[in-house]
């Protein structure tokens, strides 16, 4: 069977609403019972669960996944938007300012962008509303700002990534952390002119003394310890990522038990959540395993590496393409999903132009992020429209600054990689 036929009955499954890790098992399945027959097909789906699951470093997904649980219930995410605001609300678009600086914090707990955007559109949009934000204006910020989940460490589709690309998970993470810094600044300089321009659009907030500002300071230190602990000693080598994983998770369940939130309800729906999200996370891989093994027995890789190989343009215009193309995808698909889909097919491309895979991992992950806020689905503009009880086209008009800016800091990280490879080469 044809990898063409294969590759139009994937993207039937997935038009038809089937998860896309179901779609590409179904697919792949096919595609493999045609090419070397049903015992072999037996063979690969007997192995394959086995090979993914038993991955020392896939266990890091879950880990951080739970960890993130934990710190959502123990209540200091609302804490960390009210802290940012008292430092920052004072500015014209403060409260804008403080939603990327939240957004940033949530993101290095939490990992996924969804959840990031979901629980920015339930704390800081209605206080940006309240303040006397323009609709537009407020639901834009939030809806970009959450896709710094994927981006700052520690990031779920960047172990993916790792995972499918067979590069070093740690300085994948620890390549994040100055390109989500960027994006951030990228945000925040954006709403700081915006909010110049059209100052009714976002007034400023009340005074906070300094007393207050430390008092509320104190109240997310624990997060900032939490993250900088996960950090350093992946930075430092002191523990692997999967090892850094278990210290953020244990280190999650011991604040949420201090801050009075360890009951039988909050402790069994965060297993249940990051069971079920792992579980999910694994169909998927399971799923691109299968397919990946039709696709190279089809050599389809191979012949795309040969055939772009012989086209008479420079590896940077191809790099273009590439990232355009995970914009389109970014609006119509989720990230883990792009990643499975493409990754093992691009990866090769970039590896023959002799490109850093670390560095494209982080360029796939930015682009791929900027996808959620693209029109016409725009996952990410969705999921505020729809905490918020707020008109899509609305949140797609406000988030349509912020994506001209990004596409500016999507070029620096290409044109510039020691922004991204800096802490990596420093790692011990």
């Amino acid at each position: 069977m044809s990898a063409t036929l294969v590759l139009i009955g994937l993207l039937v499954l997935l038009a038809l609403g089937v998860p896309v890790g179901f779609a590409m098992l179904i697919t792949g399945s096919i595609g493999l019972y045609a090419l070397v027959g049903f015992d072999a097909l037996q063979g690969v789906l007997d192995s394959s669960p086995l090979s993914v699951a038993s991955a020392f470093e896939f266990l890091t997904i879950p880990l951080f996944l739970l960890m993130a649980e934990f710190v959502l219930r123990s209540g200091k995410v609302d804490d960390l938007f009210r802290t940012t605001a008292a430092w920052v609300g004072e500015l014209r678009g403060g409260l804008g300012m403080a939603t990327a600086l939240a957004g940033a914090g949530f993101g290095a707990i939490c990992g996924t962008s969804t959840a990031s955007a979901a629980t920015l559109s339930a704390t800081s949009l209605p206080a940006m509303i309240r303040q006397g934000y323009h609709p537009s204006f407020a639901a834009g910020v939030v809806a970009i700002s959450g896709t710094l989940a994927m981006l700052i460490p520690p990031s779920v589709a960047m172990i993916v990534y790792g995972l499918l690309a067979n590069v070093d998970i740690g300085k994948l993470l620890i390549a994040g952390i100055l390109p989500g810094l960027l994006v951030m600044g990228t945000i925040i300089a954006t709403v700081y002119v915006l909010a110049t321009r059209h100052p009714e659009h976002a007034p400023s907030a009340g005074h906070v003394s300094w007393t207050e500002k430390l008092a509320m300071l104190r109240s997310v230190l624990p997060i900032f310890i939490l993250f900088g602990v996960v950090t350093c000693v992946i930075y430092l080598g002191v523990a692997t990522p999967t090892e850094a994983a278990a210290v953020g998770a244990s280190g999650a369940f011991l604040l949420m038990a201090a801050c009075g939130r360890l009951t039988r309800t909050n402790l069994f729906q965060a297993l249940q959540r990051a069971a079920h999200g792992s579980a999910m996370i694994i169909v998927i891989l399971i799923g691109a395993t299968v397919f990946g093994y039709f696709f190279a027995l089809t050599q389809v890789t191979q012949d795309l590496v040969r055939w772009v190989g012989a086209l008479n343009v420079a590896p940077w215009v191809i790099l273009t393409c590439i990232l355009f193309g995970y914009i389109v995808l970014g609006a119509f698909l989720d990230q883990i999903a792009i990643l499975v889909l493409t990754v093992p097919v691009v990866v090769p491309l970039v590896a023959s132009f002799d490109y850093d895979l670390i560095w494209f991992g982080v360029l796939v992950i930015v682009t791929a992020e900027l996808g959620m806020v693209t029109p016409p689905v725009g996952l990410n503009c969705f999921i505020v429209a729809r905490y918020a009880n707020r008109p899509l086209a609305e949140v797609f008009r406000g988030v349509a600054p912020h994506f001209l800016a990004h596409v500016i800091a999507i070029a620096l990280l290409a044109l510039m990689p020691q922004i991204t490879l800096l802490l990596p080469s420093l790692m011990k």
